[in-house]
């Protein structure tokens, strides 16, 4: 069961239009650019949207938006809505509900009819809140969280440095051989083999969350020093084919625990996972 659709390193599904922490390359506010990529978008069984002419915009401070050309949109599941919304970078937006019928997402779909100077390009083109669509694919492999923001790299290299993780005084992972990684703009994660996590700590959690970089996360509640800490620690059992180096591996925040690296303590990393 899904409690909630937070990934760990920094995926938010209900930020698609807000602001998130990552910081992208590109030296312009706002970026347009084609995907080269078949976008699908589902809601109650109807295909909403389908073209290979797909958009993707990246805002700064904004999670990446895809954008339809409107002879690609299925305007028979879409009602016009009377909400308008501006946007300095990209002019005022006129809404439309998804209705099918049996379903309906108010105010899920929006659009530029006179797109401001430097985005006339999303002229005639429809976008669609994520998490008010059933489902999203790029060719045939389906897409979770948002679209993949092609300035965000994970990297994830094998290491032979000594690291400990530390809760309530107590340790409950300690290894030579962690697998690093690193994604643009969030700290770094230490990822343990099971072997090496006292696993008697671990409790399994039903929370499950989903990355668009790495799969669908699986977490658990650690017990330590008379405590429970919910939902600390996560494992991906099946990432993503990009992402096979973290397979079945155990993370930490370490926002919430100590870290030791090489026996020195690590600089605790300050991010909305924090408490």
């Amino acid at each position: 069961m899904t409690q909630q659709t937070r990934a760990p390193e920094g995926s938010l599904e209900d930020r698609a239009l807000s602001g998130n922490e990552r910081e992208r390359s590109p030296l312009s506010a706002l970026l347009i650019q084609p995907t080269g990529r078949r976008v699908r978008a589902f809601f109650d069984n109807h295909v909403v949207a389908d073209s290979i002419e797909v958009k993707l915009v990246l805002e700064k401070d904004h999670l990446p938006v895809y954008y339809f050309p409107g002879q690609d949109v299925n305007m028979k599941v879409l009602e016009p809505s009377d909400k308008k919304t501006h946007c300095p970078l990209k002019g005022e937006a006129s809404y439309w509900s998804i209705s099918t019928g049996t379903r309906k997402a108010p105010e899920a779909a929006w659009s530029y009819p006179e797109p401001v100077a430097g985005a006339q390009e999303l002229a005639g083109y429809v976008a669609f809140y994520w998490d008010r669509v059933d489902a999203w694919f790029e060719e045939d492999d389906q897409v979770y969280v948002h679209p993949r923001d092609p300035y965000s790299r994970v990297d994830v290299l094998q290491s032979s440095r000594h690291v400990r993780f530390e809760i309530a005084g107590e340790t409950v992972a300690e290894t030579d051989r962690p697998r690093l990684l690193f994604e643009t703009g969030l700290p770094v994660r230490y990822y343990i083999p099971k072997l090496d996590v006292r696993m008697e700590f671990l409790d399994p959690s039903p929370t499950r969350t989903r990355c668009p970089y790495k799969g669908e996360a699986s977490y658990w509640h650690v017990r330590a020093g008379g405590k429970v800490f919910d939902d600390l620690a996560w494992s991906y059992r099946e990432p993503i084919p990009e992402c096979p180096k973290i397979e079945n591996l155990i993370c930490f925040f370490n926002e919430r625990v100590d870290t030791f690296v090489d026996g020195q303590k690590t600089e605790t990393p300050r991010t909305h996972w924090s408490r």
